[in-house]
Formats: structure tokens, C-alpha cells, sequence
């Protein structure tokens, strides 16, 4: 049947039918997630006490080897000489001897058992990552279908006949905004998150050290802890940059540059950034700011995620007239002339340029790098 011979009753209901078994797809696979969630975190809790519990039956092992020893030897004096001993005295060594073994052959079996339920709990968590992953790329999927149902096609009568362009233009935005959501939930969950659950479990462990080997110890692992929470709160106010810096508002865009690059060269270690303003410097309308900070953002990011750069150089010229801004690393490149499907990265740094009025070129070689050339006029 042609769209404009269906009748638009009957296109609204097929709509709200889909938008319901949609969300409720979503809603079960989420379920999944969350308990998915709640077993790794519980399986984590315990692969760590399975963890300490392996490393003091171990240390109990050392000890029990190194009496086993003594006694060995003690038997074999004993055996040795053995009309210069009582028979009270040769029965002690025998037995002493035969109970270290005991104790050793229990404690070899007891760090067996723990170190088989070590690796089941480490390929569990291993598991429980993949279906976490799975459920995350779904969720982010159905989501960016049920906005668009719940949104474009809702208004799909008035405006049948250029549906395509609000299609593509509006699941970019949902995509990206989706990924944004997902990239950032991720963030806090493998970096602040996991700290935070170590901070936990070392507290723990600090409290048991205290009372077993005393306070000196327990400093040793304070110190440590506190490495620990310096680390998550480095991670929080990475994410936090990320987010919005503060600085841009407040400073500019020259100044925010060059701790964005101070930041992300102190971040990824090995890989040199360079900032270099040949220009005025002066303040720029905020948008104007907040764009040409997120392309440059954008464009380093696709370095280091994709080109396995070792140094990275943002150049910045402004006049009366323009701002030319140009990101260059030295990595593998990519042929330019073919980009990947889905691309969005590149798609959106053209789509802020254009909305600035500029023109945006991308040079790139297969293993000589890529250059990416900003410019923007300035209409005062």
C-alpha cells in the first residue's frame, strides 16, 4: 500500500502498537542488565574475600612447610640415634611429625578448592562483562528507536513527504546523544565506581590486618588507600572536564586549550601534545568558544581512539577576520576518500562548522597522519 493512500487512523495505531512493544523490550532487557549488575557486583565482593582467603592460606602454608621441615629433621635425629632416646620421646617426634603433614596435605587441599573457585569466579565475572556489554548495545539501540517513534514519527502525517531527511537527521542526534549517555555511564562505572568498590574492600581489608599484625601494617595499606581515593577523585574531575570545562566560561578558549591538552597528555601517557597560538588573543562569542573547543575535542579524541598517534599538535590563529584552528598527529592515517559507514564523529564536526558558516578539510595518509583544518570567519 502507498503511504498516501494509507489512512493516517490506521498508520497511528501501527505506530503506538510498535512504541509499546518496543518499551516493553526495553524494559526487560534493562531488567536483565540490572541483575546482571547485581551479580557482578555481588561475585566481585566475594572473588575478593576468595582472594585474601588464598593469600593467607598460602602464607599458613609457608609456615606449616617450614615446621614440617624442623619436624623431618627432628624424626630423622631421632631415628638416627635412637638408643639415646626415650620412648616417650621418639613416639612425640613421630607424631609431631605426622600431624605437620596432616595440617599440610588439609591446607594444600583448602588453597586448591579456593583457587578452582578463584578462576569460576574470575570466568563468571568474565561472562557477566559480555552480557552486560550486549545488554548496554541493545538498550542504547531500542532507545534510539523509541525516541524516534515516540517523537519524528508521530508527526509523520503533516510532513509525510520529506519523512527520510527527518529519519536520518533525527536518529543522529538520538544516536549520538545515546552514545554520549552510554560512553559517559561507562566512564563512571569502570573508573569512580570500581575505585570506590576497592576503597570498600581494602577498608575492610585494613580493619582485618589491624587486628592480625598490628597498626604498622595497616599504615603500609592506608597509604595505599589513600592512593586509591586520590586516583577516583582524579577520574571525577577528568569526567567532570570532559562534561563542560569551567574554564572555557571563565577564561576562554585559548587558556582551555592548553589545559585540555596539559590534561589529556598528563592522561595518556607517551603520546606528546603540543599547543601553539601564532594570533590575538582574545575572547570569541561563547558558542563560537564551545564549538571550536568540541572540535578540537573531537578531533583529538579520534587520534588517540583510532591513529595510535605518538604526538599530537593543535595550532590557533586568530584574526580580525577568521580563526583557523588545526589539529595534526603523527599516526596510521586512513584514506580519507573512503569514509567508514556511521562515521558520526566526522559527520558532526562538519555539521558545527557549518552551522558556524566555515569550511572544515581533512587530509589523511595511510601511515603519514592526518591533518584536520578548521576555519571560521568572524563577523563582528
Amino acid at each position: 500500500m502507498s503511504l498516501k493512500k494509507m489512512d493516517l487512523k490506521d498508520l497511528d495505531m501501527i505506530v503506538e502498537t510498535m512504541i509499546t512493544t518496543v518499551g516493553d523490550s526495553k524494559v526487560e532487557i534493562f531488567e536483565i542488565k540490572e541483575q546482571c549488575l547485581r551479580d557482578f557486583e555481588a561475585i566481585t565482593t566475594e572473588l575478593g574475600e576468595v582472594k585474601i582467603q588464598v593469600a593467607i592460606v598460602i602464607e599458613e602454608c609457608d609456615v606449616l612447610e617450614k615446621k614440617a621441615r624442623l619436624s623431618r629433621k627432628r624424626l630423622s635425629e631421632v631415628s638416627k640415634y635412637f638408643n639415646n632416646y626415650s620412648e616417650q620421646q621418639v613416639r612425640d617426634a613421630y607424631e609431631v611429625a605426622h600431624k605437620l603433614q596432616a595440617d599440610l596435605q588439609l591446607n594444600s587441599q583448602i588453597e586448591k578448592q579456593l583457587r578452582l573457585r578463584r578462576d569460576d569466579l574470575e570466568r563468571r565475572l568474565r561472562g557477566l562483562e559480555q552480557t552486560i556489554d550486549r545488554a548496554e548495545h541493545l538498550v542504547s539501540q531500542i532507545s534510539v528507536v523509541l525516541n524516534y517513534l515516540t517523537s519524528d514519527l508521530k508527526q509523520v502525517g503533516p510532513a509525510l513527504e520529506d519523512a527520510k531527511r527527518k529519519q536520518d537527521f533525527g536518529l543522529k542526534i538520538i544516536e549520538a546523544q545515546e552514545e554520549e549517555r552510554k560512553k559517559l555511564s561507562r566512564e563512571i562505572h569502570d573508573g569512580p565506581a570500581q575505585m570506590l568498590a576497592n576503597v570498600m574492600m581494602r577498608s575492610d581489608l585494613i580493619d582485618r590486618i589491624y587486628r592480625e599484625r598490628g597498626g604498622d601494617e595497616a599504615i603500609i595499606e592506608i597509604r595505599n588507600l589513600k592512593v586509591m581515593v586520590r586516583n577516583a577523585l582524579y577520574e571525577v574531575r577528568r569526567i567532570i572536564y570532559d562534561l563542560r570545562p569551567m574554564a572555557l566560561d571563565d577564561l576562554g578558549l585559548i587558556p582551555t586549550l592548553r589545559k585540555y591538552l596539559q590534561t589529556t597528555e598528563d592522561y595518556n601517557q607517551g603520546i606528546r601534545m603540543t599547543f601553539i597560538n601564532s594570533g590575538e588573543e582574545k575572547r570569541l562569542p561563547s558558542d563560537m568558544e564551545v564549538a571550536l573547543f568540541r572540535l578540537v575535542q573531537e578531533s583529538i579524541q579520534n587520534a588517540l581512539k583510532h591513529a595510535k598517534p605518538k604526538s599530537i599538535q593543535v595550532k590557533l590563529l586568530m584574526t580580525k577576520e577568521m580563526v583557523i584552528v588545526m589539529v595534526k598527529d603523527d599516526g596510521i592515517g586512513f584514506d580519507s576518500d573512503v569514509q567508514k559507514a556511521g562515521s558520526f564523529g566526522l559527520m558532526g564536526m562538519r555539521e558545527r562548522v557549518e552551522l558556524l558558516e566555515g569550511e572544515v578539510t581533512i587530509d589523511s595518509h595511510q601511515g603519514v597522519g592526518t591533518l584536520v583544518s578548521v576555519t571560521v570567519p568572524l563577523n563582528e
